[in-house]
């Protein structure tokens, strides 16, 4: 896909497709949901349209929103929440700062030590040279054999991550959690990993965005739109 001209060859102007693909994101609607409110605005959008334009821009959204980032804190919390994905409960592995910001987050089938080691390793890869130096789980024993692995890998003499590994202390990500499986609504059961992954990815970027993770943004709704319109080039 081109990153210069997303919407070609899209019948609906680009302020269409990006005002249905965020009230997608962003609300717990289903895409009848949105297709509905379009509809009260004269528009006649079919949902499979909906799904399609959140599939293309929901990645592209994330991809566009990551070089706005706030820089993440150097505490983690790690945990990992369940949704259903072509009829099968799949383990969504995630990983917030101490702000509440989203680091990664990765879908298994497994919910294991190569699991979670796959997953640890693709977060700290993601944020490179600024690897945290704690990260909160809760009591499994998986995590504290991954993160010993890793600081072995840093440096055998040297633990550089502390493993804490009190429940009540991971409260955030579990909350965190919480909020992601309200704002599924309708969408906790995906067809496929790959549409569950483009999904959760535009509502990742959409909740970053709304919790000003990102710089810089305007205050508020407006704010979230005027950002959104500026990553692909509109006016505001």
């Amino acid at each position: 896909m081109s990153s210069k001209q997303p919407f070609k060859r899209h019948r609906f102007p680009a302020e269409i497709i990006l005002c249905a693909v965020r009230m997608y994101l962003r609300y717990p609607l289903s895409y009848q949901d949105v297709t509905d409110l379009l509809a009260e605005r004269g528009l006649d959008v079919d949902r499979a349209t909906v799904f399609r334009w959140v599939q293309k821009f929901g990645p592209e959204l994330s991809r566009r929103a990551e070089r706005h980032l706030s820089r993440a804190s150097l505490n983690w919390h790690v945990g990992e929440t369940y949704i259903r994905v072509g009829g099968k409960w799949r383990y969504l592995w995630r990983a917030i700062d101490a702000n509440g910001q989203l680091v990664d987050f990765r879908l298994t089938a497994r919910r294991d030590a190569k699991a979670a080691k796959a997953f640890l390793n693709k977060a700290i890869e993601r944020v490179r040279l600024h690897r945290p130096l704690s990260i909160c789980t809760d009591k499994a024993p998986t995590y504290r054999k991954v993160i010993r692995e890793i600081n072995h890998r840093y440096d055998p003499h040297f633990d550089y991550i502390t493993h804490i590994d009190r429940k009540y202390l991971n409260n955030r990500v579990e909350s965190d959690h919480a909020a992601l499986k309200r704002l599924l609504g309708y969408c906790q059961s995906f067809r496929s990993l790959r549409c569950a992954k483009a999904t959760l990815l535009g509502m990742e970027a959409i909740r970053t965005i709304k919790n000003g993770h990102i710089q810089p943004k305007q205050p508020g709704v407006r704010g979230e739109i005027s950002f959104v319109h500026e990553l692909f080039g509109l006016a505001a």
